[in-house]
């Protein structure tokens, strides 16, 4: 099992960041490409949801989590992203419904599609949004 916090700015820059620093564990820990893509795209994501629609945590920063968990069979990755809460206090992360032509909104339908499963959790301060990604390793034989 690997954790990893770390504290980020509120800047819509701090994605790549994230995403390069878990890329680098995710390959070190020798996490299958396919999955490492759908953790960086869930990544920047979240941190793009936060920094667009939240307040930063005291200190002008964001709080990015990740824990990976791994055996022969399969892997585990669940992120977290906490932010000071909505910028529009009576607003709760959830996922719209989009019209196909719209440039955003997608962000959370995209989390959902990828994640096993994901959710928002209110925090002291602000609020975390959370999503867990499995990969079941395929035996060659199966693969063929």
């Amino acid at each position: 099992m690997t954790l990893a916090i770390r504290d980020v700015p509120h800047d819509p820059r701090s994605a790549a960041a994230v995403r390069r620093e878990l890329s680098r564990e995710l390959g070190a820990r020798r996490v299958s490409a396919e999955l490492t893509d759908d953790v960086e795209i869930l990544v920047s994501e979240l941190v793009g949801n936060a920094v667009r629609h939240a307040n930063p945590l005291p200190g002008g920063v964001l709080r990015i989590a990740w824990e990976l968990v791994g055996s022969a069979d399969s892997h585990e990755v669940t992120v977290r992203v906490t932010d000071g809460g909505a910028i529009n206090s009576a607003e709760f992360p959830h996922e719209v419904d989009t019209p196909l032509d719209a440039e955003t909104g997608r962000g959370l339908r995209i989390v959902a599609t990828l994640a096993a499963d994901w959710g928002v959790e209110s925090e002291h301060p602000g609020q975390s949004v959370w999503a867990v990604l499995r990969q079941k390793r395929v035996p060659l034989e199966a693969a063929s």
